[in-house]
């Protein structure tokens, strides 16, 4: 895999003698593979990985790797040590029906392992959603209660909530890329008018990049998107119009979740499993509620369009 490495957006290249120690978890996947690189230039980085095999060369050449699980106590204690920041940005969907058992543990292993080592800052990233919605996914229910248990603990946390995350190799992007491109009529279900608030993939690395140093006193749930609130349907028409395509959406009501996951089986990269979780959660309104990141944080992010705009030039 090659990365779309991104210059560094606030921070200079400094010596490695005065850097942080940064450890990025889940540095094989797709948001933390992209932050492990950006953050080559200006930290120690530390990569926790189950399957070295599976790095991108370059990342693993630049950074120390740190084979183990953050089911693994003794792996968690050995990556931990010396760490400045740990990045969590691991989840458990892809492990069938018992994913949030297995988030809850994993939670709550790092938290005890974090602490034990001194880190001074845990860096998360969640998801929006209502907490006091009772209809919210189990997907979302997890992806909280990991934030909460991270919270609880005497390392500072900054759990940052996004909703879909726009770029090439992005679940949800990719999603949005297949159906697109692949279905000239689609047979919509209601979720695809569910509003939400997406991110570019730019836009997360550099508020992940900025927690680094951003003067807070405690724990915070920062809640980030981009500038405009759209809907799924939206998002497939946007996506149309920049590869100059004519689609025609037709709605139905009857379509389940369930379901709805078997049929993105056919036309999409994405499990049905994997599907019928994405999709659950997208029955739920993701929007940022809370705007307070546009004050702690010197960045201003794209709106939707430019989103889409800018991950479809970086398809290639």
């Amino acid at each position: 895999m090659s990365l779309d490495r991104q210059p560094s957006t606030s921070l200079d290249q400094q010596p490695s003698s005065t850097r942080k120690t940064v450890l990025v978890t889940g540095a094989t996947g797709y948001v933390g593979s992209r932050l492990a690189a950006q953050l080559l230039p200006i930290c120690n980085v530390r990569c926790l990985v189950r399957d070295p095999q599976k790095l991108d060369s370059t990342l693993a050449q630049q950074s120390e790797v740190v084979t183990g699980n953050v089911l693994d106590s003794a792996s968690l204690a050995a990556a931990l040590e010396g760490v400045n920041v740990a990045y969590y940005l691991i989840h458990g969907m892809g492990h069938g029906e018992d994913f949030a058992e297995i988030d809850r543990i994993a939670a709550e292993r790092f938290i005890e392992a974090a602490q034990a080592a001194g880190v001074s800052r845990i860096v998360y990233l969640g998801g929006l959603g209502d907490d006091t919605d009772e209809s919210l996914s189990p997907h979302l229910k997890s992806r909280h209660e990991v934030g909460r248990i991270l919270r609880s603990g005497t390392v500072q946390t900054i759990e940052f909530r996004a909703s879909i995350v726009l770029g090439p190799g992005s679940l949800s992007y990719e999603l949005i890329r297949s159906l697109t491109q692949r279905l000239p009529m689609m047979i919509c279900p209601r979720w695809l008018s569910t509003p939400t608030q997406p991110i570019a993939t730019q836009d997360v690395l550099t508020y992940l990049q900025l927690a680094l140093d951003v003067p807070l006193t405690q724990s915070e749930v920062i809640e980030i998107g981009s500038r405009d609130v759209v809907t799924y349907g939206q998002l497939i028409k946007m996506y149309a119009r920049e590869r100059k395509l004519r689609r025609l959406l037709i709605r139905v009501p009857l379509l389940t979740p369930y379901l709805s996951s078997l049929w993105l089986g056919l036309v999409t990269p994405t499990s049905a499993s994997v599907g019928r979780h994405l999709i659950e959660g997208l029955r739920n309104p993701t929007v940022v509620r809370d705007h307070r990141y546009l004050e702690i944080f010197p960045h201003q992010p794209m709106d939707t369009a430019e989103a889409i705009h800018s991950a479809v030039e970086n398809e290639a």
